[in-house]
């Protein structure tokens, strides 16, 4: 097996939301390797976390029954390691940015999933998606996962219309859909691509991860 580099510990970013260390490549991609797998003796920082992240919460997603609420509990990947009783290390800012639900919406063949920290109201996230999705609707027409596949810088667009910073700054539909249409406008799908294509889509957050090992 052929690596692309060794580094030391602190030459690594860590994230305490996260539970992360990345490194940047110089290709503009990040290497990420995360605690838990630390811990299990891991070395060595590839793109595995993230299929791995997106997997397991797809797949808690994705089994729950229609009658089901909208939160769940996070996969394993993501679950905090309990504390050292004898430790008194850790701080409240470190605690309130710790992951600790997952919220989500499903309309027809899209889910919508956010990971929040106990600082966040799940309900206020709810409506998050909602305004979100009805933004994406007006936008494309009866919006499918088709738009968000080959138009992703719209739903970036959109994003970047309703939160700055990890910050949520607006939520009024009308001011969200002209905000990205003054920025450009909106491409529409490939001619004979319809809404209601085949298969589930899952959106977590991050993409474009690099390789290290």
């Amino acid at each position: 097996m052929s690596f692309y580099d060794e580094i030391e510990l602190e030459d690594l970013t860590y994230h305490p939301s996260l539970l992360l260390y990345t490194y940047p490549c110089p290709c503009g991609d990040q290497f990420e390797i995360c605690v838990s797998d630390m811990r299990d003796g891991e070395e060595v920082a590839d793109t595995s976390v993230q299929q791995r992240l997106i997997s397991e919460i797809f797949t808690l997603v994705s089994h729950r029954p229609s009658s089901a609420c909208n939160f769940l509990p996070l996969p394993p990947l993501l679950t905090p390691a309990r504390p050292d009783p004898s430790s008194s290390s850790s701080t409240t800012q470190q605690h309130n940015d710790t992951p600790s639900l997952i919220t989500y919406r499903h309309y027809a063949t899209l889910y919508f999933i956010l990971i929040s920290t106990s600082t966040e109201s799940p309900l206020a996230l709810l409506d998050l998606i909602q305004v979100l999705v009805e933004a994406l609707d007006r936008l494309f027409e009866n919006v499918c996962e088709l738009d968000l596949i080959f138009n992703f810088e719209t739903l970036h667009a959109v994003l970047g219309e309703m939160v700055v910073g990890g910050v949520v700054v607006e939520t009024a539909l009308e001011k969200v859909v002209s905000g990205v249409k003054e920025g450009g406008g909106v491409r529409k799908r490939p001619i004979g691509g319809g809404a209601g294509g085949g298969g589930a889509g899952a959106f977590v957050g991050r993409a474009g991860w690099g390789r290290l090992g």
